[in-house]
């Protein structure tokens, strides 16, 4: 392997972080000129691609892994409130036709006690009393009028409520329609954001040989081992022994049933997920249903120290809250790692954690 081999990766990899870079909301760019090949000197001596190589690929493949986590997460946030808010403008929707419909009929008992008013032409009540033949009988029509003038009162009440009602409802639609149009444009920036860095991580481990590959694959598996005992001799699960509830027994039942299944950002199943696209379906499987993404299953759910965890609960990764996987006990979990992978078993200390979680809490 030539030094040629090492020269282009190195060069794949600072084309990756220039795309990236580039790709950056907000940052104008000229379309870049065709990356140079590579080509080994005829004097050079055969250097192989060293681990220290494979290590950098693998740092920056993480980084450009991580960062579509936290792209998947903001498309999937503003995914679910788009459909909340598509939700509240059917409602609305609803509402504005229901009062409309009442508004016409108050309108139409409206007219028909101006008619009324019209009928007797509008002659004070001290003379009708006068030119009545039955004195008593105008007394008893008297109070029918009164009974009449308030049911007037409170039509008109009724009216100008219903008119106000429907002003709200209006308005209250064409909010949503604006915030709506905005989480569209949310999903869309996030969506252009999570292709562009998985499409940068497939073409920068494209470069790299079968062999290579093979390497990068051991380097990741010793790395996350490395963490993972790390996390063990911390003592985090010295006093664990916690027993999952039968809602969490269920839940990790669920997510066994999807191991081997691939990753697929924004997805939910039933064929392919995403990190909390899994956690989210197998509470909801097991009747606790949670929010959709890590980042609000951290905020919203109740916090239990690692000490005390038990199968069932959520483990959320990095500062950032952008991954999220399932304790199953004795150390392990279940997760949906990235593109490319599949959901499958590994060490609950081979991620940085944050915290934990406890759906059922």
């Amino acid at each position: 392997m030539g030094t040629g081999r090492r020269a282009l990766i190195t060069t794949a990899i600072t084309v990756v972080c220039a795309v990236t870079v580039l790709a950056a909301p907000g940052i104008a760019f000229a379309s870049p000129a065709p990356t140079p090949t590579a080509t080994p000197s005829a004097t050079a001596s055969p250097t192989p691609v060293t681990n220290k190589d494979l290590e950098a690929v693998r740092e920056k493949l993480d980084a450009l892994y991580h960062d579509a986590a936290v792209a998947t997460d903001a498309y999937n946030a503003a995914e679910e409130k788009s459909q909340k808010q598509s939700a509240e403008i059917v409602e609305l929707a609803k509402k504005i036709v229901k009062g409309q419909e009442k508004l016409d009929e108050l309108k139409d008992r409206a007219g028909a006690a101006a008619r009324s008013q019209y009928r007797t032409g509008g002659i004070p009540d001290e003379a009708q009393l006068l030119l009545s033949d039955n004195p008593q009988a105008f007394l008893d029509g008297t109070g029918r009028v009164l009974q009449g003038q308030r049911a007037t009162k409170g039509l008109i009440a009724e009216l100008t409520r219903t008119q106000q009602d429907l002003k709200q409802y209006t308005a209250d639609a064409s909010a949503q329609w604006q915030q709506l149009e905005k989480n569209r444009q949310a999903k869309a920036a996030a969506k252009k954001k999570v292709t562009t860095q998985i499409a940068a991580a497939e073409q920068l481990e494209s470069q790299l040989e079968k062999q290579e590959k093979e390497r990068l694959a051991k380097l990741e598996q010793q790395a996350a081992l490395k963490a993972q005992t790390a996390w063990l001799d911390s003592g985090a699960l010295k006093d664990a022994g916690g027993k999952a509830s039968a809602a969490g027994k269920a839940a990790v039942a669920y997510a066994t049933a999807q191991l081997g299944k691939a990753y697929e950002w924004g997805a939910e199943g039933p064929s392919t997920y995403d990190c909390s696209g899994l956690t989210s379906q197998a509470w909801a499987s097991a009747g606790d249903p949670i929010p959709r993404t890590s980042q609000e299953q951290w905020k919203q759910l109740p916090h239990v120290a690692e000490k005390d965890m038990r199968p069932g609960d959520l483990i959320i990764y990095f500062d950032d809250a952008s991954h999220v996987a399932m304790y199953i006990g004795d150390g392990a979990i279940i997760h949906a790692p990235r593109p490319g992978r599949t959901v499958t078993v590994a060490g609950a200390g081979s991620m940085p954690i944050l915290g934990v979680v406890r759906p059922d809490a």
